[in-house]
Order: structure tokens, then C-alpha cells, then sequence
């Protein structure tokens, strides 16, 4: 038996049988590798001329990446290898200082703001790009980020640039929306990330037949945000804005609405003072872990590196350690800032070495396929000087479902040029628990559908939805709050109605928690 497939039974933890992967038992690491690179020719053979080169370097990434898989298909870490963080791995934002007014529009000219922006909307039920969705008085995610960056620019006479990174999924739509934003004092930039094959989980090799994506959408994929490097250095941008001695770029999923420019860390990266050894090429920004954040990728210190550990890459037995709030304190916010010179320093050198994520999937067909990925945070053990700095709670403001949306909807956060800032009137600094049912509220028509007008939250703690519930208007829901309507039952909260410490249950009976 190779030593491919017992790398392969070990990851996913079952015995094959049957005379469909008895082909799969002969091969080897380097048959496969071989393998490969004969299917991904007959791709390429598919190509327009127009497509070739583009595909040739894409399908050359691919092929590293597939490599690294090869060589190790779970990148679990050796748990006794991890050490304790060292001191002043970890700054505290609170400590870094303001930098002086005369100083911001020339620090400013040296930053780009990235924003990721390759994935669709279809968990909370929406067509097209996510960053789309009207979060907040009819603005979206994109709208928002542009107002943003258009202040930053406006208040400090700057220039500012935001880019797009798309992938095959949103970038025709991007394309059309961002023609609104032509009168507005932004620079935006588009550059795609890679378009890579599903491979068959038993055969390794490509279900794609050609390289039309748009012919057989589920043969393709975009390979998570670790693409960024390469892709960003593909397109001729990061050798532009190197040319106009812009030095650090901000990177950050575009759902993040706490994820705005942050002048303070600015600063620190490009004054870093005296005691300062050597230059910072990446900084992660982390926040305290709660129980809310238990699978959140944390940071550890691992063979005299700094890096990003995800729960993927933990050994099973070890999972709850993972969890472990006091063990690991703090979790990815996603929130990078890196040194553009250093970027292209690493793709030259050939340098960039990130663990590859694989990602099961079963298409619709019941075909299984398996998708391999990279984080953009992984990236941080091959920078020279990364840190990772502990910042407020208020930097990361994802909206994953329709729960968030309802934070961000609501008086919690009042909305100014584009940020929103916790509420003054609200007397303590956490956000509540929020859990809707799947049901009735994961998709964001039928969310919306359910509230006459947001509820007010502001003296909320918690709240669990289930079953078939709408709300009427100037709800107001404090302290904790359960509402639970059976199968078969519907609850409406009235309009004016005040719930504090409050279980609803099916038949309407309204009980003190």
C-alpha cells in the first residue's frame, strides 16, 4: 500500500474499499504529482489564447499548493512543540500613542487599504457578492467601506486607495456596483484572486473538463484568503503602490464592519521609536477570547516563530485544550497589516510557505470533492518582526449571520461616516448573545419579514429565538430574553411591548427568567 494512500486513510479516517480505489492504492506521492500535471495540461490545452498565461501561473500555484498537501494532508501541529508566547509578542493597543495631527496625511500616503471581498452571500440567503447586503440604512458592506476610507481622505487631505480582492464568484457584479462610486473622492482597485479545480477526494485529480468556469461553475473554486500574496502580486498592483512609496497595506475581510483604519497602529508601524529593534512586517491584530470565540484561530509561538494556529490543525484529543480560554487568550481578528516591500521580498524568494486547509465538499451530484485552501494569516511565520496586538473588542464586528445583522441594525451602534461605535446610551461595553433559529430567521428576507422595526437592545443581554415569531414595532427586549414557539404554534410580540428577563412560550404565556 503507498504511502499516499495511507496519508490519505489516516486524514480521513476510514478504511476504502471496493475496486475503485484500487488504482488510488498503487499510487505514489510522485504519481500523483505526475498525474497531475498531465490532467492540468489537458485544462490548459481547454484555454483561450487571451486565458493561457494567466492560467499557466495560476495552475502552477495550484500545483505547489497540491504538493504541500501531499507532503502533509492534516499540517497538524506537534502540540509539545508549542511555547509560551514571549514577552512583547503581544502589544497593547491601549499603550500605543496618538500620533500628531501634521503628521496623519503623510502617513496616510503610505497605506492601502485591502479588502477581501471573494465571497457570496448564499449562507444568510442572498444572490451575488456578500459585500452587497444592506447592513445598515440601506448601505451595504461596500458602502460603508467607501464612505470610510472617503472621510479618511476628505479629513486629512489624503489619498487613500481601497482594493477589491474578487474572486471568479463576485467579480463581474463588484465591476457594475463600483461605477456609483466614480464621483467620490476613493481611488478603487479590483484584482481577482486564483480560480483553482475541485479535485475528486478519491482520484486526487480535477473534475474540471475545461477551463470555461462559467460552463461547469462547481469544478472551480477560489482558494481561500491565503491567495491574496500571490494573486496581489500577480496583478502589477503591489509593484505600483511599492512605486508610489505607499509601505503598508490593511487587510481585512469586508464583513468585518469594526475593521476600519486604525491611525494609532499606523503609527506605531511606521514611527516605531527608538527601542524598537527592527522594522514590523506583519502585525495581527487579536482580541481577548471569549467562550463565543473558542474555534477562533489564536496565536502561538512554534519553532522560534510567531504564528497563526486554527483549529483545523490541532490534534483531535487536543481540540479542548485548543478551546480553552485561559490557555489561549486570544483569537484572529483577521485584521493584518503588512509591509508591501516584504510581500514581494517572499514571492520572489519563493519564501511563502502557508498550511494548507482542505476543505470537503459534496456536490450536487453526490460527487465528493475536496477544495485546498490557505488563511492570509498564516502567512505570518514568513515576515521578519511579526506582532500581534491586542486590540478592543469593537475592531471586530462580523456580520456572519442574520444574529449579527440584528446587532448592527439595531441602537446598539450609531453609524457616522461610514463606522459604527458602540452606543454612549448603552452602560456596558460587551454586545449581546443573539441565536435565531435556523428556520424561520437565517435568510435575510425572511429576517427582515419578522420585525415591523428593529427592536431596541440596549439593555439586552441575551436573546434566543425559536419557531415562528415576528415582532411588532418599538419592541423593546431587555436583560435575558427566551422566546420559543413550538411547531404548529406562532408567537407575535406585540407592538410597545417591553420584555425584560422574559421565556415566551408557545401558547403566549409570558413568564419572569
Amino acid at each position: 500500500m503507498s504511502s499516499l494512500h495511507l496519508e490519505k486513510k489516516a486524514m480521513y479516517g476510514h478504511q476504502r474499499q471496493g475496486s475503485d480505489s484500487a488504482a488510488f492504492k498503487e499510487l505514489t506521492k510522485r504519481d500523483a504529482q505526475v498525474q497531475l500535471a498531465v490532467e492540468l495540461e489537458k485544462l490548459i490545452r481547454t484555454c483561450s489564447e487571451a486565458t493561457h498565461e494567466r492560467i499557466e501561473r495560476e495552475f502552477a500555484g495550484f500545483r505547489r499548493l497540491f504538493v504541500r498537501f501531499l507532503l502533509d494532508p492534516t499540517s497538524s501541529v506537534q502540540w509539545e512543540k508549542i511555547e509560551k508566547l514571549p514577552d512583547g509578542s503581544v502589544g497593547d493597543y491601549e499603550t500605543l500613542p496618538t500620533p500628531p495631527l501634521t503628521q496623519i496625511r503623510g502617513m496616510l500616503d503610505k497605506l492601502v487599504v485591502i479588502k477581501l471581498n471573494g465571497g457570496l452571500g448564499t449562507s444568510m440567503g442572498c444572490q451575488g457578492p456578500k459585500s452587497v447586503i444592506s447592513v445598515r440604512n440601506d448601505l451595504t458592506f461596500l458602502d460603508l467601506t467607501v464612505q470610510q476610507i472617503e472621510s479618511l481622505n476628505k479629513t486629512y487631505n489624503a489619498n487613500v486607495p481601497l482594493v477589491l480582492m474578487n474572486s471568479f464568484n463576485t467579480d463581474e457584479e463588484t465591476q457594475l456596483v463600483i461605477q456609483k462610486y466614480t464621483k467620490f473622492e476613493i481611488q478603487i482597485h479590483t484584482f481577482n484572486q486564483s480560480n483553482y479545480p475541485r479535485i475528486n477526494k478519491e482520484s486526487l485529480m480535477p473534475i474540471a473538463r475545461s477551463c470555461n468556469t462559467s460552463a461547469d461553475m462547481e469544478a472551480w473554486y477560489p482558494p481561500g484568503h491565503g491567495d491574496f500574496y500571490e494573486s496581489f502580486y500577480n496583478s502589477g498592483l503591489l509593484e505600483e503602490f511599492i512605486k508610489q512609496g505607499r509601505e503598508y497595506c490593511f487587510i481585512s475581510n469586508i464583513d468585518n464592519l469594526g475593521a476600519t483604519v486604525d491611525l494609532n497602529i499606523l503609527n506605531m508601524l511606521l514611527n516605531p521609536g527608538e527601542n524598537s529593534s527592527k522594522p514590523k512586517e506583519f502585525l495581527m491584530e487579536v482580541t481577548d477570547k471569549t467562550r463565543a470565540d473558542v474555534k477562533g484561530g489564536t496565536l502561538i509561538q512554534y519553532e522560534n516563530k510567531l504564528r497563526l494556529l486554527e483549529i483545523a490543525q490541532v490534534p483531535k484529543e487536543k481540540v479542548e485544550d485548543f478551546k480553552s480560554v485561559k490557555t489561549f487568550k486570544f483569537f484572529n481578528t483577521n485584521n493584518l497589516w503588512v509591509k508591501l516591500p516584504s510581500i514581494k521580498r517572499i514571492i520572489e524568494n519563493g519564501t511563502l510557505d502557508m498550511e494548507v486547509i482542505v476543505n470537503p465538499k459534496t456536490l450536487d451530484n453526490g460527487m465528493n470533492v475536496i477544495q485546498l485552501e490557505t488563511a492570509v494569516g498564516a502567512a505570518m511565520k514568513c515576515f521578519e518582526g511579526s506582532i500581534g496586538l491586542n486590540v478592543p473588542r469593537s475592531r471586530f464586528l462580523p456580520v456572519k449571520k442574520t444574529s449579527d445583522l440584528l446587532l448592527v441594525m439595531s441602537n446598539l451602534y450609531n453609524l457616522k461616516n461610514g463606522s459604527l461605535s458602540m452606543s454612549a446610551l448603552r452602560s456596558f461595553p460587551s454586545t449581546p448573545l443573539i441565536k435565531l433559529g435556523e428556520n424561520h430567521f437565517a435568510k435575510v428576507r425572511e429576517f427582515l419579514k419578522r420585525f415591523a422595526t428593529i427592536p431596541d437592545l440596549l439593555e439586552l443581554d441575551h436573546l434566543t429565538v425559536s419557531g415562528d415569531v415576528t415582532f411588532g414595532r418599538h419592541v423593546s427586549l431587555k436583560g435575558t430574553v427566551i422566546i420559543i414557539a413550538n411547531h404548529g404554534d406562532r408567537i407575535d410580540i406585540p407592538s410597545g411591548a417591553i420584555l425584560e428577563n422574559k421565556i415566551v412560550s408557545g401558547n403566549l404565556r409570558i413568564l419572569d427568567h
